[in-house]
């Protein structure tokens, strides 16, 4: 039995939210503690939030993320809605989610094509596995254009959309507008199928873990910004409830705080989660698309992901044209309300999982508190709980091999987009 003590350490940690950083470490040849280090400045949203009107919320959280910005619009409308006592009109309901679709399909798209399959594949990036699959490349970037145009029509613009305001909606899309998509979203849909089947063919890691899933569940519809929290261990409750639930924890090696469940551990928010929880409604397209390459659900494996990604898409391309196909431009694009004090709550399921906020509004509609917990809080943990998991086979790895998988096991949650291009220098320290 070895009694060698190691140190896996990877400085400059590639695609997370910021600059990061990873420590492993072993003793006797056992893993004993990982440390997913993220050393990027504090942001300060929750601040500099309070003292701003409330109708600002959507279009300064916007600013959080250039990927999913409406996710954070979203979340910040029905907790602003929450606080005054908005009730916004089904139609517009109806507009919130393609709008979300079109976020889904663009984030899922540009994160399985540009910076998952490659990992797969033995490629340092995309640019290097176009040369040998462009088509899918292709196929990739058509899916996400999709996507992009769907928020552009319902935004305003593609990238942090200016057509979003509490209560719905500055403008509602003409019919005419809406319906010139319906090509484009069916020849996305067969892409979606067809790079479904092709991602079906990776060799993927040997591993299964035991997460705590969470993600929303509402009665008939796969989850965007409505129904309640759930977990595959028992949880079941309103939005507003969250912070009895959760909570958030400051550790010493990282400026990104920790969200678990309280006095039990981390949780797995995201595609694998909505999937494992909320398969049942998914509609008849990406249910065929799930049992054509053999995914059921709850699938445990974090490097089969991408293929629950792109069921996602396909389900988020199917409700778009759905949603499309029976579209009525609602008699008023938004509801209003008289400002009032009061204290609201929402989560949405951005791409990457549940996304909470709070507000504090006092009378004159000013925000006095916030409180924003994205999901890469929550799955900070479960990332280090992953990496922890097959800490035995990065050390037995030579060095490149055992930087490659640190890597896809980090990717496999797409925690961030911002550091996209930059690689892991992976040290072992004997």
């Amino acid at each position: 039995m070895t009694t060698e003590t190691r140190t896996i350490e990877v400085s400059s940690l590639a695609r997370v939210e910021g600059e990061g950083a990873l420590t492993i470490r072993l003793d006797g040849g056992h893993p004993v503690a990982v440390e997913l280090r993220i050393f990027e400045p504090p942001r300060l949203f929750e601040a500099f939030l309070r003292g701003r009107s409330a109708l600002e919320a959507p279009d300064l959280t916007s600013r959080i993320c250039g990927i999913c910005p409406v996710a954070y619009m979203m979340s910040a409308c029905g907790a602003v809605e929450d606080a005054l006592g908005i009730q916004i009109d089904e139609p517009i309901r109806m507009l919130r989610r393609l709008l979300y679709c079109g976020e889904w399909i663009e984030s899922h798209a540009l994160h399985v094509f540009m910076l998952h399959a490659p990992d797969f594949l033995g490629y340092d990036d995309a640019f290097a596995m176009a040369k040998d699959h462009v088509a899918m490349v292709r196929c990739g970037l058509a899916i996400k254009q999709v996507g992009n145009e769907i928020v552009g029509r319902l935004g305003g613009r593609a990238i942090h959309p200016v057509n979003v305001r509490v209560g719905g909606f500055y403008r509602s899309p003409a019919r005419d507008e809406l319906a010139s998509l319906a090509p484009r979203i069916e020849e996305a849909i067969a892409a979606a199928e067809a790079a479904l089947a092709w991602a079906s063919g990776f060799a993927f890691p040997d591993v299964e873990r035991e997460y705590e899933l969470v993600a929303l569940r509402a009665a008939d519809e796969y989850p965007f910004c409505d129904g309640r929290i759930v977990s595959s261990a028992g949880i079941d409750a309103a939005m507003r409830d969250f912070a009895e639930i959760f909570v958030e924890d400051q550790v010493t090696y990282s400026t990104a705080l920790h969200a678990h469940v309280r006095d039990r551990g981390a949780a797995l928010c995201g595609p694998l989660a909505r999937f494992g929880l909320d398969a049942d409604h998914l509609g008849d397209t990406a249910r065929e698309a799930a049992r054509s390459v053999g995914l059921t659900a709850p699938c445990r494996n974090p490097f089969r992901s991408i293929l629950v990604r792109l069921v996602e898409i396909v389900q988020a391309l199917d409700e778009a044209r759905n949603l499309i196909a029976t579209y009525v431009p609602p008699a008023r694009p938004f509801v209003t309300a008289p400002m009032r004090a009061g204290v609201g709550y929402a989560c949405t399921e951005a791409p990457r999982g549940m996304l909470y906020h709070r507000y504090t509004i006092d009378e004159s509609g000013t925000i006095r508190d916030a409180d924003i917990v994205p999901p890469t809080c929550h799955n900070q943990r479960i990332i280090e709980e992953d990496l922890l998991a097959i800490a035995d086979r990065l050390a037995s790895l030579p060095h490149d091999e055992a930087t490659l998988l640190a890597e896809r096991t980090v990717r496999n949650h797409d925690p961030c987009i911002s550091c996209a291009t930059h690689f892991l220098d992976l040290r072992i320290i004997r």
